[in-house]
């Protein structure tokens, strides 16, 4: 009987030092696969200003009818986010509580740029809560930035220049335009493309 329960304690250690072992080398597994996986990004497109350019004055009008300016010069405003979206895009639906969520913990200022029907722009608003936010809906803006495809984000500085761009379909494309930034690099690819020269 004393025998049995001492084998049994036995096995019992020989097994959770096994555990240990298996979960330190699966540990070690997921640290090289993190290293080795390259980070999704915001596809950037070769169209419109360069990123690190400034983007001047463009001037526009609300979903109101208001006359605002956007780019150029934003006193006291770290980082501004324009999200170019459209009703008739399901991506873009999906994507707008992201970006709200994303603006509020990174302390962006969110902008919503769109060129549709007014009617389809105010029931998108509606339908996503987003009355709180500016709303610009015309062709200015999308035609300064060479927005092709949406939905499209560009951050840009204080003094209105373009810190990084692209498109984006998940949180973690919003959070790679900050982090692009941070990094003092254009774009996610440009950062991968430089690991692979690296390793060449």
């Amino acid at each position: 009987m004393l025998t049995s329960l001492i084998i049994s304690q036995i096995l019992s250690w020989v097994i959770i030092a096994g555990l240990i072992v298996a979960l330190i080398a699966l540990a070690r597994q997921v640290g090289v696969l993190h290293i080795r996986v390259a980070p999704a990004g915001a596809l950037a497109t070769s169209g419109g200003p360069a990123v690190g350019s400034t983007s001047g004055p463009i001037a526009a009008q609300t979903l109101d009818g208001a006359n605002v300016m956007v780019g150029g010069h934003a006193h006291g405003v770290a980082l501004r986010l324009l999200l170019f979206v459209s009703a008739q895009c399901p991506l873009c639906k999906a994507v707008i509580p992201m970006a709200t969520s994303f603006a509020r913990a990174e302390r962006v200022q969110l902008t919503f740029v769109g060129d549709d029907d007014i009617a389809a722009q105010r029931a998108m608003i509606a339908q996503h809560g987003l009355d709180g936010h500016n709303f610009i809906n015309g062709p200015e803006v999308g035609q300064a930035f060479a927005v092709a495809k949406l939905p499209y984000a560009v951050l840009l500085g204080e003094d209105g220049a373009i810190l990084s761009k692209g498109l984006v379909n998940s949180r973690e494309h919003l959070e790679s335009l900050v982090i692009a930034h941070e990094m003092g690099i254009g774009t996610v690819q440009d950062y991968i493309g430089g690991l692979k020269a690296q390793a060449a």
